[in-house]
This record gives C-alpha cells, sequence and structure tokens, in this order.
C-alpha cells in the first residue's frame, strides 16, 4: 500500500517544520471544534479509505517511544484478525490498553460497521426475515463504546483524531494501565446516528468522581 501520509505530508497538513512537534500541534487542533474539523477534511481530501492507520508509518517512524516505553505497532491484518476471533455475537463494548494511535481500535470499528454485531444479535432473537443482514444501513455509532487506554505523550493525540475522525464514541484515559495512575482523560462523542459524522473531543476533569469512575489516580504529570 502506498503511503500517503508520509512526513512531509503530516508536518504540512498540521503546519509544523518538525515532527518532533506534531503531538503538541495536533492536540491543541482537535480541542478547538473548528479547527478539528477543518482538518480532519484536510486529511480526507488526501484519503477517504478509514480502515487502516493512516499514521502508522508516520508515528512508528518519528514518534515511537521504543526505548523508553517499549512501543512497537500491531500490523493491520494481525489487527483485523485478532477482532474477528476476539469480537463475541452481539458484543458491543471494546476495552484496549496500551492503544497506541489506535490501529487495533479501527480494525474493531470496521468489523463493527460491516458485521454490526448489535443488529445480528437482535435479528437472530427477534426472527425477522429482513433484507437488510448487516452493513452501513443498519449500523449506528451509539451502540458500540470503546474504553482506550494509553499512556505516551506522544501517542494520545493521534488515538484521539483516529477515534474523532471516525465518528467513534470512546472515553480515551492518558494512564499507566497496571498502576491506575493516570494524566488526562477525554470523552470521544458522537452523538448522532450517522457513522459518517465526527466525534466531538471533551477533555474531562480530574475530579475525585471521574477518578473513581474511570479507577484511576490522577497524577501531574506520568513522564
Amino acid at each position: 500500500m502506498m503511503v500517503k501520509f508520509d512526513v512531509k505530508t503530516v508536518n504540512d497538513l498540521l503546519g509544523i517544520d518538525d515532527a518532533f512537534k506534531a503531538p503538541g500541534r495536533l492536540m491543541e487542533l482537535l480541542l478547538k471544534k473548528e479547527k478539528r474539523e477543518e482538518l480532519f477534511r484536510k486529511f480526507l481530501k488526501i484519503e477517504t479509505n478509514l480502515e487502516y492507520d493512516w499514521f502508522h508509518e508516520y508515528f512508528e517512524t518519528e514518534q515511537a517511544e521504543r526505548k523508553s516505553k517499549k512501543q512497537d505497532f500491531t500490523p493491520g491484518a494481525v489487527a483485523k484478525l485478532a477482532n474477528s476471533i476476539a469480537c463475541e455475537p452481539g458484543q458491543t463494548d471494546y476495552y484496549e490498553m496500551a492503544a497506541g494511535t489506535g490501529g487495533m481500535m479501527i480494525a474493531r470499528w470496521v468489523y463493527n460497521i460491516k458485521e454490526d454485531p448489535a443488529f445480528m444479535n437482535k435479528r437472530k432473537d427477534s426472527m425477522v426475515n429482513d433484507v437488510l443482514t448487516s452493513s452501513i444501513f443498519t449500523y449506528d455509532p451509539q451502540t458500540y463504546w470503546y474504553h482506550l487506554e494509553e499512556l505516551s505523550d506522544r501517542a494520545i493525540p493521534f488515538l484521539l483524531f483516529n477515534a474523532a475522525i471516525r465518528g467513534i464514541n470512546a472515553a480515551v484515559i492518558q494512564c499507566d494501565s497496571l498502576s491506575r495512575k493516570a494524566k488526562r482523560a477525554f470523552y470521544v462523542m458522537n452523538n448522532s446516528d450517522d457513522f459518517l459524522a465526527f466525534s466531538d473531543i471533551l477533555e474531562v476533569p480530574k475530579t475525585d468522581k471521574f477518578a473513581k469512575f474511570f479507577n484511576v489516580e490522577w497524577e501531574g504529570d506520568l513522564g
């Protein structure tokens, strides 16, 4: 597959002259609705196939913290296979620790759209003989929920981008999934039934209530 989002292309889209600036600049744009959606449209002018992680090569080359955080990335084919094996009939919730930039999440999203397990489960239970089996005609993004955890400062903005441009509903928590020490958390929200709609991104306040809800302990800086 030809790499459409090489270093120069991504840097130009973000308006930066050095890939090191990408995470900070991307996060800045993502937290402003108009800027975020303008950026999404710019990316979609180059590529409309959302079934793979556009940032895989870019992040792996320029951003991955392999020495300090042992980061590596799951190949797309493996992510697709793992999701098809692990997803149970009717399953609508998805949990992933060390989510990286979202390759496995995207594979699950593609599976949910194409197979729509929630719809298939209802159809099986009701024994309705409908022409619609499953697909974009039945898929409702509000039916599915993703809980995503990632530690890296550099990966989080790309993970948020990948979730929001696909209209996913998710909690994205920047934390150590083992110690439960958390730096930030976000809700990615698509309140429509349109899978083509973008999600909003809202940062969660660091309150005791949210710490209890996410089973985390807020920490100023995870390093």
